[in-house]
């Protein structure tokens, strides 16, 4: 099989066998040839000033012909990486929501085609290509995200990527850590340091290299500081380490360990009135959460020849979720006070989860001859087991610090084990039907269980109140079908069909067994599919776009309804997300001038939605808007720079969304329900490379000192309205020995 080297990998490989690329320099990626196929191996870019590019037909043993994606390449962005500022990360993926409501970027939420950004949970999230989330299927949520310094690129992937990774309506987002795999000398030392508002301070340190058949890379990254709100300091560390062994020139072993520590003390939800009056006050200077996370990974990667690469990797997701604080079912209209009768605060409440999953997953891909072309097929197996169990409902300390001890006599309401398993197998070709047309099916199948057991409470004569005895098993087949069509040798026509689907969750399966409360025996997984139809490519090297429609329908869409006096957890209706994303990305100085020392990019992405529940049993829902599903976003923004100087300004607009499916424009009293305005925020950033391997970057972000907000939380980490930062300034320098 031919590689050639393109735009779509920047610099670095997946794997250390990067080693036994050919040298080959580009004066620019954009004048790289068109890719037929790309391993995990690939050393390009160099010159580079784009962070957006396409990722090709295939990588490694994954096919992205015919499917709507977006390779973004960290080194290249013009933002805020360190507080993990995703609205400048994702600036060129059109469509992209992102709630800004962590202090520092600890947590990431994004969500796009009016799917919901909590935690980034309808998103299938990846990290080197193994699930980090808490659970997949039953609580997809992404509590840990790698810190963005220490990843080398993100790979987006939409529709039809669920034929090949599974759950989630939204698709697939990767994050591909720094490996050092460019690294030829036996030791390389890399250095970044930031200082920034609110006594910001991150250190991200990092060795690497290469000696015979042995490649290793490690770092560590700490970041602190106090947030911009009151109540809102953080602390996050984490590590990483990978070895890889070349046995031979076509197999290699990798091992790697990524621990992560984050705590963060949570400011708290606020009111309308609160909100206007001072946006960075907080009445909860006691609430805390503390996130543990381990992922360990042992990757084989066999090139059997020059058409057939096969990979299995072994993974696990080790995860501790801890919360504390003070959170009545008032929310924020209830003052955390000393307690006259006891002269003491009152009790907090504790909250414990612990997630142990462990995932197979082999990959294979080869090219075969069929008629006078070059076909290609992928499959591969899954096997997954996870457990999450969970101490809720705890009786905590009256103190103020981080405490997950128990107060005297104080025991847990809930303790709950939640289990799930999943096998898994897919197949996905690629004809070539001639030399412009490729038409790319695919299908994947499923077997799913979910299972739930332990107490939910104490009885009034203090007897343990048991969980229904509740357990889903289930089968089924996605189907899909995409197609490319080479209009030219650099831009296509692509079309994708896929369905996709997502599990009942853990909390569906937790009903207690009073009668005014039911799980429905019939409960169903939710269902659906994604349609994409485009035109991408580029024109020369000045000019590169994306533009599409797309059509999203999500059925049995799981909530509650409450007749007769019982509430039952139930498929209570379907959605359908339709619209257009666009992006546009144009470099006049290369159009109009042959200037090697001088650049201006100038770009800009929008996407229109259309979001609304359709068919409801509920027919107060019905033509309604869905909840945090905003009618438009545009990011768009300038670089100019001069030989090692670049300088960006980009803004960013999102339209107004609806916090509840009601439609609610009025704000409640606890501000948990209402209308969530429009904003638009600008930002400006700048670097300049100095020396050998010094670079210094400063920017600001909110440069208006715009007051808004992204969400409206009904419970933890809220409830209640939660701010988005005002303006904050960062400088960091970076070197490499």
């Amino acid at each position: 099989m031919k590689t050639t080297y393109t735009t779509a990998a920047l610099l670095l490989g997946l794997s250390a066998a990067a080693q036994e690329a050919p040298a080959t320099t580009f004066a620019d990626d954009s004048t790289a040839p068109r890719t037929k196929y790309l391993t995990e191996i690939t050393v390009v870019g160099r010159n580079s000033k784009s962070d957006y590019q396409q990722l090709p037909e295939i990588v490694g043993t994954s096919i992205y012909a015919g499917k709507k994606n977006a390779l973004i390449v960290l080194d290249n962005v013009q933002g805020n990486v360190v507080t993990n500022t995703m609205r400048q990360v994702l600036a060129k993926v059109p469509g992209i929501h992102v709630w800004e409501s962590d202090a520092s970027g600890v947590q990431i939420g994004i969500a796009a085609r009016g799917l919901s950004p909590n935690r980034s949970w309808e998103f299938n999230v990846r990290q080197n290509g193994y699930d980090i989330a808490a659970d997949p299927f039953g609580y997809p949520e992404a509590y840990y995200n790698p810190q963005l310094q220490a990843v080398q690129r993100i790979e987006v992937v939409r529709g039809q990527g669920s034929l090949q990774y599974g759950p989630q309506f939204g698709g697939m987002v990767n994050y591909i850590l720094r490996n050092g795999s460019e690294i030829t000398k036996p030791f390389e030392f890399e250095t970044q340091q930031t200082f920034g508002s609110n006594r910001l301070f991150n250190s991200y340190n990092a060795v690497g290299g290469t000696s015979g058949k042995v490649h290793y890379y490690a770092f560590f990254d700490h970041r602190a500081g106090d947030g911009w709100r009151q109540n809102s300091r953080y602390l996050s560390d984490a590590g990483f380490g990978t070895v890889t062994y070349r046995l031979t020139k076509q197999f290699s072993l990798s091992a790697e360990l990524m621990r992560s520590h984050i705590r963060s003390q949570q400011a708290g939800g606020l009111t309308d009135a609160q909100f206007a009056q001072n946006a960075q006050q907080s009445f909860r200077a006691r609430n805390w959460m503390d996130i543990t996370w381990t992922n360990p990974a042992l990757t084989a990667t066999w090139q059997l020849n020059e058409n057939t690469r096969w990979t299995t990797k072994l993974s696990a997701t080790i995860g501790d979720r801890n919360s504390v604080g003070f959170m009545p079912g008032a929310g924020i209209r209830v003052a955390d006070t000393i307690n006259k009768a006891t002269l003491a605060y009152n009790n907090r409440v504790l909250n414990e989860d612990s997630y142990r999953n462990y995932v197979l997953e082999s990959r294979f891909i080869t090219d075969y001859r069929l008629g006078l072309m070059n076909n290609t097929v992928s499959f591969g197996v899954r096997g997954y087991t996870g457990n999450t169990h969970r101490l809720a409902e705890g009786k905590g300390t009256t103190g103020s610090d981080y405490d997950m001890s128990l107060a005297p006599g104080g025991r847990y309401d809930r303790d709950i084990n939640f289990g799930s398993q999943n096998v898994a197998a897919f197949v996905e070709n690629i004809f070539r039907i001639n030399k412009k047309l490729l038409l790319i099916p695919g299908v994947r199948y499923e077997w799913l269980k979910g299972d739930a057991s332990g107490r939910i409470g104490y009885k009034a004569n203090g007897q343990d109140s048991l969980l229904q005895n509740v357990s889903r098993s289930r089968s089924f087949v996605l189907a899909g079908v995409g197609a490319e069509y080479h209009v030219t040798p650099l831009t296509e026509i692509y079309a994708s069909y896929a369905q996709a689907y997502r599990p009942i969750q853990f909390a569906n399966l937790q009903a207690p067994a009073a009668i005014n409360y039911v799980v429905d025996q019939e409960l169903k997984d939710s269902k659906g599919y994604n349609v994409d139809l485009g035109y991408r490519g580029k024109v020369r090297n000045f000019l590169q776009f994306d533009v599409s429609a797309f059509y999203l329908q999500y059925n049995n869409r799981i909530g509650n309804v409450t007749e007769n006096g019982v509430t039952r957890v139930t498929n209570v209706g379907n959605s359908v997300s339709q619209g257009f994303e666009g992006y546009v990305e144009f470099n006049p100085v290369r159009a109009f001038t042959t200037s090697t020392t001088a650049d201006l990019i100038v770009f800009g992405s929008y996407s229109y939605l259309d979001a609304r529940y359709k068919q409801q049993s509920n027919k107060a829902l019905e033509n309604k808007r869905v909840e945090n599903a905003p009618q438009d976003i545009f990011r768009g923004g300038i670089t100019a720079g001069y030989k090692g100087f670049l300088i960006t300004g980009q803004v960013s607009h999102v339209g107004a969304t609806f916090s509840d499916a009601n439609n609610t424009e009025a704000a409640s009293a606890n501000g948990q329900v209402g209308l969530i305005p429009s904003y638009t925020v600008t930002d400006l950033s700048a670097s300049y490379k100095f020396g050998k391997g010094f670079t210094l970057k400063a920017g600001v972000n909110n440069l208006a000192d715009k007051r808004y907000f992204t969400r409206r939380a009904g419970g933890y980490p809220g409830p209640g309205i939660l701010p988005a930062d005002g303006r904050t300034a960062f400088v960091s320098i970076g070197a490499k020995f």
